[in-house]
């Protein structure tokens, strides 16, 4: 369930847990289009004036946060199979501060496993890596 490139389709990526995420996917085709999403919604807020007055989110925001919530974990669970973990591992995310500098590093700047590893094909290995122009 890969496009043309070798990287994973749209809904493969934000919607099913299986499979590996890249290093690319993780930052650029969620991270930053959730972050930019965030603050439109809460621009939206401010300009229909849905938003707290006190500061803060509004309806808006609150709908599209809520609605991030199975594609922040599909993804993050691909990236812990990218590093051979479990998808459990994102529950290390839980210890206060520790645990999301543990989830940064490991999940957003360490390369996945190189090969196959027990959860899939390593998505940066290939002809598709190279005509995708991926690096690791």
């Amino acid at each position: 369930m890969t496009s043309t490139n070798g990287r994973l389709s749209w809904s493969q990526l934000w919607l099913s847990p299986d499979g590996r995420a890249t290093r690319f996917d993780y930052w650029v085709r969620y991270t930053v289009l959730y972050v930019i999403g965030f603050i439109v919604a809460t621009v939206l807020d401010m300009m229909l004036g849905t938003g707290n007055p006190n500061g803060g989110g509004g309806v808006i925001t609150l709908l599209y946060m809520i609605a991030g919530i199975w594609p922040s974990i599909a993804v993050g669970i691909k990236r812990c199979h990218d590093r051979d973990r479990s998808g459990w591992f994102l529950l290390v995310g839980l210890i206060p501060i520790v645990g999301s500098i543990w989830l940064l590093i490991d999940l957003g700047f360490l390369r996945g496993t190189i090969g196959t590893n027990r959860f899939g094909p390593d998505p940066l290995d290939g002809v598709a890596a190279a005509a995708a122009g991926l690096t690791t």
